[in-house]
């Protein structure tokens, strides 16, 4: 079995030192490996960013990062990269990368992801510049992302790491009109055609936390503000999400 902890859009900022750390510091004991779905800071400054590695850094267990689009908003996300993998902390957008859990291989693929929305409601890439600019970019890192699960295609489980939600069924909650903000379908569509056994996202504060790709694929929204804790915790056994037992099933608040 392998124990997968999880959360995303944890929004450290330069107020936040302590926020988080503690109830961190007994992970190890409790998951194989651990994933950051994107939105780790308020802004993606250098500041926030040191606060950030300050309270995930060093956890002790492999830590797997995409980052997302807070991340991006002062164009500072090299550094905050760079930052975070001195510490330990891979980052993933547009990768995949393996590990050994007690003899079973793990392939954790990643990226940022973006939004355009979904079949019937879902922007394309026609008309002015700017509209193809947004659907191309969506384009990119989906293509991104099926490459790199490709790449693990022969672990013994694999999971996608994105930011943005691929499926509908996880924003639930949210008003429909920012559906097409908050993920896309080209993403599911990337993840169905390579394979996974698990889609952990974040972004969707106001969502619902399972969730399926049209091929079956298990989808959890981990965003903070969804799970209500410090992470969540799936297990995976030969390729199926198991219920974890419940002490095991989520961090403090």
């Amino acid at each position: 079995m392998i124990r997968v902890a999880a959360v995303g859009d944890v929004h450290v900022g330069v107020d936040s030192v302590g926020s988080l750390r503690p109830h961190l510091e007994h992970l190890r004991e409790q998951a194989d490996l651990f994933l950051l779905a994107g939105d780790l800071t308020k802004r993606g400054s250098p500041e926030e960013t040191e606060v950030l590695v300050g309270e995930v850094g060093g956890l002790g267990l492999p830590t797997f990062a995409v980052l997302g689009n807070h991340d991006y908003h002062v164009d500072q996300q090299d550094r905050m990269v760079d930052r975070l993998e001195s510490v330990g902390v891979q980052v993933v957008e547009g990768r995949a990368v393996r590990l050994d859990v007690d003899g079973t291989t793990v392939g954790i693929a990643g990226t940022k992801g973006f939004g355009g929305g979904f079949l019937g409601g879902c922007a394309t890439d026609f008309g002015e510049p700017e509209i193809k600019a947004f659907v191309s970019h969506g384009k990119r890192l989906a293509s991104r992302l099926e490459a790199a699960l490709l790449d693990v295609a022969d672990a013994d489980a694999r999971i996608a790491l994105v930011h943005y939600s691929p499926v509908e069924a996880t924003l639930a909650g949210e008003r429909a009109e920012v559906y097409p903000f908050l993920g896309s379908y080209l993403l599911a569509e990337a993840i169905d055609h390579a394979g996974a056994d698990l889609v952990v996202h974040g972004h969707s504060h106001n969502g619902t936390e399972q969730g399926f790709t049209p091929g079956g694929v298990v989808v959890r929204n981990v965003a903070q503000p969804v799970i209500g804790h410090a992470y969540r915790i799936y297990c995976l056994a030969g390729g199926d999400e198991l219920e974890c037992a419940p002490a095991l099933a989520a961090g403090g608040a």
